[in-house]
C-alpha cells in the first residue's frame, strides 16, 4: 500500500480526493489536513465520506504531512509552494501532487500578470492526453515524476478540446473563442455571497470577462505546446446553477486550403486509445450530466460552414477529472501503476 496524505481535505477538492482515494486499491489514506477548519471531525464537512467521519483534520504543516509516500495538496494558489520546500527538503523522494496553480505556468511574466504571489517555478504538467507538437503527449513527463502539477479545470476541457487541430495543423492559431459555464464548486468552498442559492439559483451570469480569468494564460500554454507556436484564446466564463461540471464551447477557424474532411479523423486519431477522452458518436452531444464524478473528458465536434469555423463543445465534471480525477491519474503514473487505478470512467445518472 501507498500512504498518502491530503492538504486541504476540508474543501470540495480534498473531498473528492478522498472518496475517489477510498475506493483506490493501492492508496492508504493516512493525515488530513486544513487552515480554518483545523480540528473538527472530516464527517461534519463531507457528510458522505463516512469511512472517515472520526477522522479530525489538523493543521497543515509540514510535521503533519511528512513521513508519507504522496501528498496531495488541494490549496488555494500560493499556499503550495513554501510548504513544498519544506516538505522536499525533508524528503526529496516524496510524490508531490499539486492540485493548485503555484506550479503550473512555464512563463513567469503570465504568471505574475494574472497571480498576485511569487512565481514559484514550474512542474510536469499532469495532463497525460495532451498531443503536443513534436509528437508523443504530456504522459511522458509522468512516469515516475516525483513532482506533478495537476491542471485547472477550465485549461482540461477546453484544452483537449482544441488540442487535436492544432497538432495536426488544422486550426488557426490566432483565432481562437471559448465561451465556457462551470457549476460553483468551481469557485471553492467558502462562503461568497455571489454564490448563494438565492443568487445562483435560475440564473446564468459571467464573470473574469475581456480575457482576465487565470486559466487563459495556462489555456495558451497548453494549445501552443499543441501547435507548436503561440495560439491566442479568448476565453469568456460563465456561471451556471448547477453544483458542479463545466460545458465549454470552443471554436476555431479552419486554416485556409484544409479539408474539412480531415477534422473528425484528427480528433479520432489522436484519442483513439485515451480511455479518459470520450469521442461521442456523430449526432451525439456533451452534457454535465453524462460525466459526474467520472474521471472522463466527453467531446463532440462540427464544422460550421458558414463561417469556416470548427466548434467543439467539452463536458467535464470540474471536481473529478478537472482536479481530484486528474490528480489520482498522475499518481498512478508518478508510482508505475495502471492509469486508469482507481477511477471511474462512467458517469452517475439520473
Amino acid at each position: 500500500m501507498t500512504s498518502i496524505a491530503v492538504a486541504g481535505a476540508s474543501g470540495y477538492a480534498g473531498g473528492e480526493l478522498l472518496r475517489l482515494a477510498l475506493g483506490h486499491p493501492h492508496l492508504e489514506i493516512g493525515a488530513l489536513t486544513a487552515a480554518g477548519n483545523a480540528g473538527v471531525r472530516l464527517g461534519e464537512l463531507h457528510p458522505h465520506l463516512l469511512p472517515l467521519a472520526d477522522r479530525v483534520l489538523t493543521a497543515t504543516t509540514p510535521d503533519a504531512l511528512a513521513g508519507h509516500d504522496v501528498v496531495f495538496l488541494a490549496l488555494p494558489h500560493g499556499a503550495s509552494a513554501p510548504l513544498v520546500a519544506d516538505l522536499t527538503a525533508r524528503d526529496p523522494d516524496v510524490v508531490v501532487i499539486d492540485c493548485g496553480a503555484d506550479f503550473r505556468l512555464a512563463d513567469p511574466d503570465a504568471w505574475t500578470r494574472f497571480y498576485d504571489t511569487g512565481y514559484a517555478g514550474n512542474w510536469p504538467y499532469g495532463l497525460p492526453e495532451l498531443p503536443l507538437s513534436g509528437g508523443g503527449k504530456a504522459r511522458d513527463t509522468l512516469a515516475g515524476a516525483t513532482r506533478i502539477a495537476v491542471p485547472g479545470c477550465y485549461p482540461t476541457g477546453i484544452s483537449l478540446a482544441l488540442a487535436p487541430g492544432f497538432v495536426a495543423g488544422l486550426l488557426d492559431p490566432q483565432d481562437v473563442v471559448v465561451v465556457a459555464a462551470s457549476g460553483t464548486s468551481g469557485a471553492g468552498k467558502a462562503l461568497k455571497p455571489h454564490l448563494l442559492g438565492a443568487e445562483v439559483m435560475g440564473s446564468m451570469s459571467p464573470y473574469a470577462v475581456g480575457g482576465s480569468h487565470r486559466h487563459t494564460p495556462e489555456i495558451e500554454q497548453n494549445l501552443s505546446a499543441a501547435a507548436g507556436l503561440p495560439v491566442t484564446v479568448s476565453f469568456t466564463p460563465t456561471l451556471a446553477p448547477m453544483p458542479r461540471g463545466i460545458l465549454a464551447t470552443c471554436t476555431a477557424r479552419l486554416r485556409q486550403g484544409v479539408d474539412p474532411g480531415q477534422v473528425r479523423q484528427a480528433w479520432s486519431q489522436v484519442y483513439a486509445d485515451e480511455p479518459c477522452v470520450q469521442l461521442l458518436p456523430p449526432g451525439q452531444w456533451p452534457s454535465t450530466a453524462a460525466v459526474l464524478g467520472a474521471n472522463v473528458v466527453q467531446l463532440q465536434l462540427a464544422y460550421d460552414e458558414h463561417a469556416g469555423r470548427v466548434v467543439v463543445v467539452s463536458a467535464v465534471d470540474n471536481l473529478c477529472k478537472g482536479t481530484a480525477g486528474a490528480a489520482i491519474q498522475c499518481a498512478n503514473l508518478a508510482l508505475g501503476l495502471p492509469e486508469t487505478t482507481g477511477l471511474p470512467l462512467a458517469g452517475v445518472a439520473p
